[in-house]
């Protein structure tokens, strides 16, 4: 087999593979207990809150001067 029948083969299996696995995602999402999810994050998050100092700033600022530059 070519390198190029190898990559034909390739892009069709994942052409085969895509919808079936936006399906399995999709179930998966909506299957998801979001409390559970939130409740296996807490420890990490109170982590970082008692670790890491607060920025004194989110960025947020910052983007929108450069917004405002790109838009003169």
């Amino acid at each position: 087999m070519t390198e190029q029948e190898k990559m034909r083969l390739w892009v069709e299996t994942w052409k085969r593979a895509g919808p079936e696995l936006e399906a399995i995602r999709r179930r998966e999402i909506r299957e998801a207990d979001n409390i559970k999810v939130l409740a296996s994050l807490e420890g990490a998050f109170n982590h970082a809150t008692r670790t890491l100092p607060p920025r004194p700033s989110s960025g947020m600022v910052e983007m929108q001067a450069w917004f405002a530059k790109l838009r003169k």
